[in-house]
């Protein structure tokens, strides 16, 4: 008998010690979250291990706070051992694919991804066991429902107008920060960018407005259809480095195309040209057919044409937009930047994202031409 009540006891005492780490797990450990497009989500922070990223740009921004380790599937896009799969970028640097590229090759399909790819693919995220899902698909309707399907968490990230210099972009990393309890790193990241932003702001800050050359930048936009008419008249790499944009006052909204008698019209006035190596592949059949086309710009013809690498690839290299903007500063104003060398600066910038070097990696990238450089414009489009 006493047998049987010690036996009762240990039993009693089991249930209430499970009873309350359940208890402590619920009242400690569960949080609510809200994602970046105000879906209110139940996570257990630090408590993931199996990781799926859908979406353009997801994966990305994963990989600058989470832990590659953890995936469980990479989007077809991703993985570059596979021979079907979407091959758009692969001339491109894409920064997290240089870094973490050798583990995406191990990883199971969560979907094709790519920017034909509008969807999430159910079927093949449940096929990786994920205990969580980072995504870039911004409809909450369809969020929700995925959500539920899969059973886990679906947190949904957003970067903004401004990309890395978006408000929104910094609350994605401090997001992610705390739902994989990497709250230190995201701040760390968060904090660089802010103290990069400044030091543009102030090397240019008080540069007179009559010495400050016009400057046109062309080649934003998607990957297939820009070139040297796509640009941008609020574009923020611009602002913070107080350079005159010769297209301000357009009325162009977002990143947008400009007629070719209107780039004729303003040719004369550009003093600097920078060319996103994206449009490169869209303006070279151009100049072939005619190679008059910029005889009426005056940086063409005085040589001040330049290269800046591909900001969008997937979605926007955030990484790589951070250095453009020191890119196009020290072009514009070599004297505020003589101390800077380009090839370190993107070094660091890396080593921050990513936690590695990659310059000479990304230069390597046959879409970058060899990375930021002044180009002959008697060659380069030949």
């Amino acid at each position: 008998m006493k047998k049987v009540v010690s036996l009762l006891l240990v039993l009693c005492m089991v249930f209430v010690i499970a009873s309350c780490a359940q208890s402590e797990n619920k009242s400690g450990k569960e949080t609510i979250v809200k994602d970046m497009i105000g879906r209110e989500v139940t996570v257990v922070p630090g408590s993931y291990k199996k990781v799926v990223c859908i979406g353009a740009g997801a994966l990305r921004m994963y990989s600058y706070i989470g832990d590659v380790n953890i995936l469980c599937g990479v989007e077809d896009i991703d993985n570059t051992s596979l021979s079907e799969r979407p091959k758009m970028f692969d001339s491109v640097a894409r920064p997290y694919v240089l870094a973490f590229g050798e583990k995406f090759k191990t990883l199971a399909s969560c979907g094709v991804g790519g920017p034909n790819a509008q969807t999430a693919e159910a079927e093949k995220i449940l096929s990786c066991n994920p205990d969580i899902v980072i995504s870039e698909y911004e409809d909450v309707d369809k969020e929700n429902a995925l959500q539920q399907q899969l059973g886990v968490p679906v947190i949904t990230l957003k970067s903004g107008s401004n990309g890395v210099f978006a408000d929104e972009f910094k609350q994605s990393m401090n997001l992610l920060g705390q739902i994989f309890d990497k709250e230190s790193k995201a701040k760390t990241l968060v904090d660089f960018i802010n103290k990069e932003t400044t030091d543009l702001q102030n090397r240019t800050k008080d540069i007179p407005e009559d010495q400050k050359p016009s400057v046109y930048i062309c080649g934003l936009g998607n990957w297939g259809t820009t070139n040297h008419l796509m640009t941008a008249e609020v574009f923020k790499p611009f602002e913070i480095a107080n350079i005159k944009n010769v297209v301000s006052g357009l009325g162009i909204k977002g990143i947008g195309a400009i007629e070719e008698e209107k780039f004729v019209s303003l040719s004369d006035k550009i003093d600097i040209m920078f060319i996103d190596t994206a449009a490169v592949k869209n303006i070279k059949p151009l100049y072939t057919q005619d190679n008059t086309m910029f005889d009426t710009c005056k940086a063409w013809n005085d040589g001040n044409v330049y290269i800046q690498i591909a900001y969008n690839a997937y979605y926007t290299n955030y990484e790589l937009a951070l250095a453009n903007a020191w890119y196009v500063a020290k072009v514009v104003y070599p004297d505020k930047f003589q101390d800077i060398d380009i090839t370190q600066k993107l070094n660091e910038i890396t080593k921050a994202f990513l936690g590695k070097e990659l310059a000479q990696e990304i230069f390597a990238c046959p879409g970058s031409f060899g990375g930021y450089k002044n180009i002959d414009t008697e060659t380069f489009f030949k």
